[in-house]
């Protein structure tokens, strides 16, 4: 009875360690731009004003946005703040995603933070994005059509920039990649690109099974050793 209730206690404790993996990568992989893009929809739907289309390649664009500060977050706001030259948007940016610079279109508005905790989507709006009336009039501005969002950390950790670009093009026509496809932009993530998170760990439901079928095979193999 003791070697069965023995069994029973480590299966359970490794089915448990195995949820608790699953849920922590789910949240590492889950893609944060996507999530950060729908909370500006939301806003600017709550104030009455149009959602906007939400560009891979606009987006895409974010994230080199971000990666051309090279992890220096002390350069985002404050007396020191900088800010990538806009010749880099056709010479640097759109190339390295293989947007085509012909389809390059008016950037309206941009948000731009930075800090060493990583918080989620909602709360890096309220708390990092939007920090005063110069940026709600960025939020609700009728100028913009379509927006892209990128989040990413320093070689997948701390310092953690989130980047918002807006802009005025045409939907569909704007933004466009060679061939329909953005190059490998890892790591990091960026809104409207199908995929979980083009810089999260690698994370799949076989994954999961072979953890969980793991965890079985060991709680078993305890329980002949008892």
């Amino acid at each position: 009875m003791s070697k069965i209730m023995t069994l029973c206690y480590l299966f359970l404790s490794l089915l448990f360690l195995n949820a608790a993996s699953a849920d922590t990568q789910n949240k590492v992989t889950a893609n944060p731009a996507d999530k950060l893009v729908s909370v500006i929809n939301e806003n600017r739907t709550a104030d009455k004003v149009s959602t906007l289309s939400d560009n891979p390649g606009l987006a895409c664009l974010a994230l080199q946005y971000i990666k051309a500060y090279q992890g220096d977050c002390g350069a985002v706001g404050g007396s020191d703040a900088k800010k990538p030259p806009e010749s880099q948007f056709a010479e640097v940016f759109a190339p390295n995603c293989g947007v085509k610079a012909s389809t390059l279109a008016p950037i309206t508005g941009r948000f731009l933070g930075c800090q060493t905790k990583y918080v989620h989507a909602p709360e890096a709006f309220s708390d990092i994005l939007i920090r005063n009336q110069k940026s709600l009039d960025i939020l609700y501005s009728k100028n913009h059509t379509q927006v892209g969002a990128a989040v990413t950390g320093t070689d997948g950790g701390s310092p953690y920039f989130w980047c918002v670009l807006f802009s005025s093009g045409k939907p569909n026509s704007t933004f466009a990649f060679e061939g329909g496809v953005a190059k490998i932009t890892k790591p990091g993530c960026f809104s409207g690109a199908n995929d979980v998170c083009s810089g999260a760990s690698h994370w799949s439901p076989l994954t999961g099974i072979w953890l969980f079928a793991t965890s079985v095979m060991l709680a078993l193999g305890f329980g002949f050793l008892l």
